[in-house]
């Protein structure tokens, strides 16, 4: 008996051992299409990217076509503030002497003729003596000719003496007009000195009319005609000198109206219109100076600043987009055109072809696959002239006319894109 009941002990105890061996090597068969659902999907166009419904609303996706527009053709250059030749001035005196008085300083606004400051020198008192020495010689010597001259046409007197007072007074009348001129230029009156009006300062006087922007000299101090007493600058007479490159020139010509801004203070546009064109390259570079006279209210501007500005060259009609689809990538220009529409209820290719188990997918990713969306694919561009809130577009690639374009939130999908392959990597 005992010998009967180990026998069936054995057997049951081989048949236990057999059971758990095929289940090690078989494996559930549930368990083993979850294993296989969860091995990674096959990688998708990184240039595509989808969007729900969802997601288009709360971000405020909007869609629209490429469209002809009229765009102000238009490009842009840099430059400065400058003002003419003609309209500023490195004061000097045209006699040297000590500076006696200052009547401006740094910003004071002057006129032509105004005087500025005045210097003293010894000399001018020797200059305007030796004026009245001349003009009484002068008198006297007309006063010797003419009774000369009498006495010859009397048979009184020798022609000689004629003749040598005529050459005296020749000589005495040039001396006091070159005195007279010096006095003149000086800005000293010969008239008063001729009536005993003798002075010894002689007034420094502004050459042009405009704000005085330096001041060198000092009260006290030397000047001749080699040193620069102030500076004075007309900012009312302002031009901007602007930097074109030849390809450029064809597009511009005299009296045409441009657009600019300080550097500074971008905000505020101001308006010019060429009024002359360089035939040359400037100094250096390869650039030739295109000047044009500002016009309108000149206030906070001052010459050397430096400016941007817009050239117009005429309107035309181009395809172009809003500014906010088009968005930049690595260097790259990039739109979102629409290639197809997931509907509610639609499986994708992949999914057709392998359905996972319901154990390996939650209740939010059903919810999603099932979601409605869009799909768009990203097509490079070249982005062109932009005005008004419209840019001009160049399609490096055939889309078709009627696709559809994100116009608001591209950089949503860009983002959208590049997390994706930033997570995929």
């Amino acid at each position: 008996m005992k010998a009967i009941t180990i026998v069936y002990f054995l057997l049951a105890l081989t048949l236990c051992t057999a059971c758990t061996n095929n289940k090690d090597k078989g494996g559930s068969p549930e368990k083993t299409e979850a294993v296989k659902d969860t091995a990674a999907p096959v990688a998708d166009n990184p240039d595509n990217v989808e969007l729900t419904d969802e997601q288009m609303k709360a971000i405020g996706i909007e869609l629209g076509h490429i469209e002809p527009r009229g765009i102000t053709s238009s490009f842009k250059v840099n430059g400065v503030l400058e003002v003419p030749n003609q309209f500023k001035a490195k004061v000097t005196s045209s006699f040297n002497g000590i500076v006696r008085t200052l009547t401006i300083v740094p910003g004071s606004l002057v006129h032509k003729g105004q005087s500025i400051a005045t210097i003293v020198n010894p000399d001018l008192v020797n200059m305007q003596q030796q004026y009245l020495t001349v003009n009484t010689k002068l008198n006297l010597a007309k006063l010797e000719y003419d009774r000369q001259k009498t006495l010859v046409t009397g048979n009184a007197g020798a022609r000689k003496n004629l003749q040598q007072a005529e050459s005296d007074l020749k000589t005495l009348d040039t001396e006091k007009d070159a005195l007279y001129t010096q006095l003149s230029t000086l800005g000293i009156s010969p008239e008063s000195v001729a009536s005993g009006k003798i002075t010894s300062s002689l007034a420094v006087r502004a050459p042009v009319t405009g704000t005085v922007s330096k001041v060198s000299a000092e009260i006290g101090t030397y000047t001749d005609a080699n040193t620069v007493i102030a500076e004075i600058v007309n900012n009312d007479r302002l031009q901007a000198k602007l930097f074109m490159y030849e390809k450029d020139l064809p597009k511009i010509h005299l009296n045409q109206t441009i657009r600019f801004n300080i550097t500074n203070n971008p905000a505020r546009e101001h308006q010019a219109v060429i009024n002359a064109i360089a035939t040359a390259f400037e100094d250096g570079s390869t650039t030739i100076a295109v000047r044009a006279a500002v016009l309108g209210d000149k206030k906070g501007m001052i010459e050397g600043m430096s400016i941007n500005a817009m050239v117009n060259v005429g309107n035309a009609v181009v395809p172009s987009l809003p500014d906010e689809a088009i968005v930049t990538y690595q260097g790259q220009d990039y739109i979102f055109v629409q290639v197809s529409e997931q509907g509610d209820g639609e499986k994708k290719p992949s999914e057709a072809k392998e359905k996972p188990a319901k154990s390996s997918v939650t209740a939010a990713e059903a919810n999603e696959q099932k979601e409605p969306r869009l799909s768009f694919k990203r097509v490079k561009v070249v982005k062109g002239v932009s005005n008004m809130g419209y840019t001009e577009i160049k399609l490096l690639e055939q889309i078709s006319p009627t696709a559809k374009v994100i116009t608001k939130g591209a950089f949503f999908a860009l983002g959208k894109m590049t997390n994706a392959g930033e997570e995929g990597e």
